[in-house]
């Protein structure tokens, strides 16, 4: 008897552990999608997005840091064409620091797709860039990524492919 009630416990303590890691799930899920949603100011429009895209390119070119404060949402990934990756403190740090200055950035074939507060850019680039007293003109195909907030709209997402030279 005493060896079924034993078993009758461990089950209901199982089952009240399950319980309540669900719970949680459902309440961290619940939390996060709140969180998502409180990010979104509205409806980007293309016009927004690429404003705010010549918006930063010109904040570059000219080390501009308020404006890139401001422009940068806090949680931006920049995947470089090299690979390398930067957050938005050590993006803004490379060009602060002068190991990179951006002389020119210029872009065409540009595709703009909204998604709600979303736009993606995706295009072409070349990048007149001084990286560690190098000076590089650089053509990409690339995609960024921005976001309408209450803060305003936000670059959150870069990621670019070097082209081959042309002949």
């Amino acid at each position: 008897m005493r060896q079924q009630e034993y078993r009758c416990g461990k089950r209901r303590g199982r089952r009240t552990t399950l319980l309540l890691f669900f719970a949680f799930l459902l309440c961290e899920l619940g939390v996060r999608s709140i969180a998502l949603a409180d990010e979104c100011a509205g409806a980007i429009t293309t016009e927004e997005a690429l404003s705010a895209e010549d918006a930063r390119y010109k904040a570059q070119a000219a080390n501009d840091f308020a404006a890139m404060e401001r422009l940068f949402g806090q949680d931006l990934v920049y995947i470089h064409s090299s690979a390398a990756v930067d957050t938005k403190n050590s993006y803004i740090e490379s060009m602060r620091s002068g190991t990179v200055k951006y002389r020119a950035m210029r872009r065409s074939d540009v595709k703009v797709r909204t998604y709600g507060c979303l736009a993606i850019i995706t295009g072409k680039a070349e990048l007149d860039v001084t990286t560690k007293g190098e000076d590089l003109s650089i053509q990409l195909r690339f995609h960024s990524v921005w976001a309408k907030r209450n803060q305003g709209v936000q670059f959150v997402s870069w990621q670019s492919t070097r082209l081959p030279p042309t002949p």
